[in-house]
């Protein structure tokens, strides 16, 4: 079954992009570094620590005065933001009523005298639910102010959107053009039933299985497909496929095809067209917990903004590079 993951959308508020939770007015209960943990959320039955239940995700006090509480954000890139997701899974009966969100742009860090933009105006919250809004303002922010009322405790907050990398000169240097850090994104996936495919994506090597894009056992003849936006068009010059940590559940195979699309399109036409993209990478044999480099020596001199890459039959993947100059 196709998976279609909305384009040019990662989490913004990932730390593994270096965003961090700059302010909180108070978080009791659970720390608010905890809301922009890229894991799904947890529940740890029966453990209490020295301020009570302990909850994965940022829970503040009981107000017994007026007012609201809130924390800053502060995203590891500027961008634009898309869509919203407001999590209260595990918090039933100590959600917060409602929420906001709001938004700017700064070089440093906001005070009393920034702009503020409300992006997101109140929303009534449910217990134990992820909640998705989009957003309409398409400006490129830096910084976002999560409002709750009056108080309790969210358990994630996400902010999907778009990296701002147009600003930014390259210049003639080879970089990562499949890293989340210069833009690329998920287009789509037919399956990442153990590991989400944006972890593909993420710097640094992986720290466990979980930090990877893994698939679920096919039993059969299939193979499982992912679809890359590049941060920027480019020409590509070597590939990597990185198998850390996966040691009996890596694919045995896979190749990588490429693709310039000069106009925006949607996803469903972007993945019916790849099955007749040019080929970077015949198949070829992998390996576990290993990093695997292969030269492009078919499209060198190609002008490439997808990538595709299918693994056979299926398993977990947890980087794939694709190191090359940009082209305007």
């Amino acid at each position: 079954m196709k998976k279609f993951i909305n384009g040019k959308m990662i989490n913004l508020a990932d730390p593994r992009l270096g965003s961090k939770v700059i302010f909180k007015t108070d978080d009791f209960f659970a720390s608010a570094n905890r809301i922009i943990n890229p894991k799904p959320p947890i529940f740890k039955q029966g453990i209490f620590d020295k301020h009570g239940k302990w909850m994965d995700g940022w829970e503040t006090r009981r107000r017994r005065e007026k007012g609201y509480d809130y924390l800053i954000v502060k995203l590891g890139r500027p961008g634009k933001i898309f869509n919203v997701g407001i999590d209260t899974t595990h918090f039933s009966g100590n959600q917060p009523l409602h929420a906001s969100l709001e938004a700017c742009n700064s070089n440093k860090k906001p005070n009393s005298k920034s702009k503020w933009i409300t992006i997101l105006h109140k929303k009534k919250l449910g217990p134990n639910k992820d909640h998705n809004y989009k957003i309409k303002n398409k400006s490129i922010f830096t910084h976002v102010k999560l409002n709750i009322y009056p108080d309790g405790g969210v358990a994630r907050l996400r902010i999907y959107g778009e990296i701002e990398t147009k600003n930014i000169n390259f210049g003639n240097k080879l970089i990562n053009l499949s890293s989340m850090l210069n833009g690329a994104s998920i287009v789509g996936c037919n399956n990442e039933h153990f590991g989400k495919a944006e972890n593909i994506l993420a710097p640094g090597r992986g720290k466990n299985m979980g930090d990877g894009w893994e698939t679920r056992r096919s039993r059969g003849k299939n193979f499982d497909w992912l679809i890359i936006k590049l941060g920027r068009p480019g020409t590509i010059n070597k590939i990597e496929i990185d198998t850390h940590h996966f040691k009996g559940n890596y694919p045995d195979r896979c190749t990588v095809h490429g693709t310039y699309i000069p106009k925006k399109i949607s996803n469903y036409s972007i993945i019916k067209k790849s099955n007749k993209w040019k080929t970077l990478l015949n198949k070829v044999k992998l390996s576990a917990h290993k990093k695997h480099n292969f030269k492009n020596k078919k499209l060198q001199k190609n002008k490439i903004n997808y990538i595709r890459i299918n693994i056979y039959p299926d398993g977990g993947i947890s980087r794939i590079r694709a190191f090359g100059k940009v082209i305007k």
